[in-house]
């Protein structure tokens, strides 16, 4: 018995003096980026010049939307992993669904790895495109569990799918434990109702440049690409800027430092 104590005090002396690894401040660089497929605005299929917008700001986190999985129209590239490859980052893939022969849906890159994902189906209409929203989990190098969703919601002009949409993220994440960014193409301006049903549990940034026009690139005109976190409290925004590639995509790149204190 005595023998057993000694081992067990030695035990929880080695646990003792093993330091622990504390949760620190981080600075994160997020970037939203509708990728249009792939094509560029010139239809010519590009994946090099898609890689080197995302290389030129070596952000954090990507949302990715309009992804091609091993469609005919992407000549059967998973665009995910070609740019995860370009940009030396982990990729994920998320289904919408299913088109030309492969699939569409969201896409996530990330310099860190994943530590849980999940698919997330959005309602919609019988009569209209299917959606979803790519729930990722990474843990970052100083020690933070941070939560990262990138979606693309309806974008007809009739309203009905996006509150549903919107809704039904906000029940989905409203409990999470974790510190949540929630980025993409939303296709809604931020006095919009479904950007309003958001912003109940997300927050979106006062600085000026978070409403600068996004779409089209050539000649944005509309605010429809956002990044928005929950637990403000927690977050810093140190510089957001809307960034117009117009031969890569007809969409704006949307790109948020945010420095997150546990």
């Amino acid at each position: 018995m005595k023998l057993t104590w000694i081992k067990l005090l030695h035990i929880g002396a080695i646990l003792a003096s093993i330091p622990k690894v504390n949760a620190q401040t981080d600075t994160l660089r997020i970037m939203s980026f509708n990728i249009l497929h792939g094509a560029t605005v010139k239809n010519d299929f590009n994946l090099d010049t898609l890689a080197g917008v995302i290389n030129s700001y070596q952000p954090h986190l990507v949302a990715l939307q309009e992804v091609d999985f091993k469609t005919k129209r992407a000549k059967e590239y998973d665009l995910p992993t070609e740019l995860g490859h370009r940009t030396k980052m982990a990729s994920l893939f998320g289904r919408a669904m299913y088109y030309d022969g492969g699939e569409y849906g969201e896409g996530v890159l990330s310099k860190f790895t994943f530590v849980e994902t999940e698919n997330f189906a959005l309602p919609h209409l019988p009569t209209s495109e299917p959606r979803a929203a790519l729930i990722t989990r990474v843990r970052t190098k100083k020690g933070n569990i941070i939560q990262f969703v990138a979606t693309h919601l309806d974008h007809l002009e009739d309203n009905t799918d996006r509150v549903m949409q919107a809704k039904a993220l906000v029940e989905k994440l409203k409990d999470s434990p974790y510190p949540t960014i929630l980025a993409g193409d939303l296709n809604a301006q931020p006095k919009d109702e479904s950007i309003k049903l958001l912003l109940a549990e997300f927050t979106k940034p006062e600085t000026p440049n978070a409403y600068l026009p996004t779409w089209p690139s050539d000649n944005p005109r509309i605010n429809i690409d956002h990044i928005l976190y929950n637990v403000p409290q927690k977050w810093k925004v140190t510089d957001y800027q809307v960034l117009c590639e117009n031969y890569a995509t007809d969409h704006c790149v949307v790109m948020a430092t945010l420095v997150f204190t546990p």
